[in-house]
């Protein structure tokens, strides 16, 4: 299993892959907000542990197994995204409350989260009852 900080390489290599078609380690670096020497050290380790193969000054390729995870773990944010808008979740504070739990969620938790977006979906009077609850509560 990945560490939580190869978990977001992993995600982000995807997600570079799937919109530019390239992951290169000063476009990870950008987006994480790192150095392009800690891509670089982190994209060895992975290319080690067979998440990708990676060729200096070539670039890298996810393998077969990093792209299920990566997959996953994108399913996963998206997820939890998801969950913080239903729930009333202020938009301004989704993306960082989803960075700060993700990681911290089994796979059984996250399987429930999606069980309950499904029963909101399913009927929208059942979030509309959410909402008038969170007014009372606020008053």
């Amino acid at each position: 299993m990945p560490t939580p900080s190869m978990e977001d390489y992993i995600e982000q290599i995807y997600i570079l892959i799937e919109e530019k078609g390239y992951a290169r380690v000063s476009d990870i670096a950008e987006a994480l907000s790192v150095h392009p020497s800690s891509v670089t050290k982190m994209v060895q380790k992975l290319d080690k542990d067979e998440y990708l193969v990676y060729e200096k000054y070539r670039g890298l390729v996810l393998t077969p197994k990093g792209k299920k995870i990566g997959k996953r773990l994108v399913f996963r944010h998206d997820l939890l995204e998801q969950f913080m808008q239903i729930i009333g979740v202020k938009q301004e504070n989704i993306y960082n409350d989803v960075e700060g739990i993700e990681h911290h969620l089994s796979w059984d938790a996250i399987d429930r989260i999606g069980d309950l977006i499904q029963f909101f979906e399913e009927d929208s009077n059942r979030v509309e009852v959410l909402r008038q609850i969170q007014k009372n509560t606020e008053e």
